[in-house]
């Protein structure tokens, strides 16, 4: 199974369990509903951060040279246009099937808005981390490596041509 459809599947499972979720709480104490989703936006954007950021990690490990580096950003991409879409569709069935609760918003809303609000809760997080897991590699790779250019060889002889 490719890597950005098991992390697609994942996050879209987070992500209609956040809503459910939030659908339950709502109904049992709405006065706190912004609480609520506050909370389930920050469930997915956290799953999400931490995920990329190991991705990253793994990624600045496997490949010392930033210029090996591998596209976690289209990877992450497909996975979020792949839980937005997917957890509309399953959130829409779900609120016109069971839980009513968890939004009544159309087809159509729930493909396009939300997908597109979905994906970016998955995406910018997921870059988010990566970016910083691979920095955090790279620092600590360069700690080791105490190269000061001023003094290098190729410096001088650059300069004495």
């Amino acid at each position: 199974m490719s890597s950005w459809l098991v992390r697609g599947l994942a996050m879209t499972a987070v992500h209609v369990l956040a809503r459910i979720l939030l659908g339950v709480a709502v109904v049992e104490a709405p006065l706190n509903s912004t609480v609520w989703r506050t909370v389930a936006i920050a469930a997915v954007v956290l799953v999400a951060l931490v995920w990329g950021g190991f991705d990253g990690i793994r990624d600045a490990r496997a490949n010392p040279d930033p210029d090996d580096y591998g596209d976690l950003t289209v990877r992450w991409l497909k996975a979020g246009v792949l839980a937005g879409v997917a957890a509309g569709l399953i959130s829409w069935i779900i609120g016109n099937t069971v839980l009513a609760a968890i939004g009544q918003a159309g087809l159509f809303v729930e493909l396009i808005a939300g997908a597109s609000f979905t994906a970016l809760l998955v995406f910018v997080p997921a870059f988010v981390g990566a970016a910083i897991g691979r920095w955090l590699i790279r620092r600590e790779q360069n700690k080791g490596a105490e190269d000061d250019w001023s003094v290098h060889e190729d410096r001088h002889a650059d300069a004495a041509r």
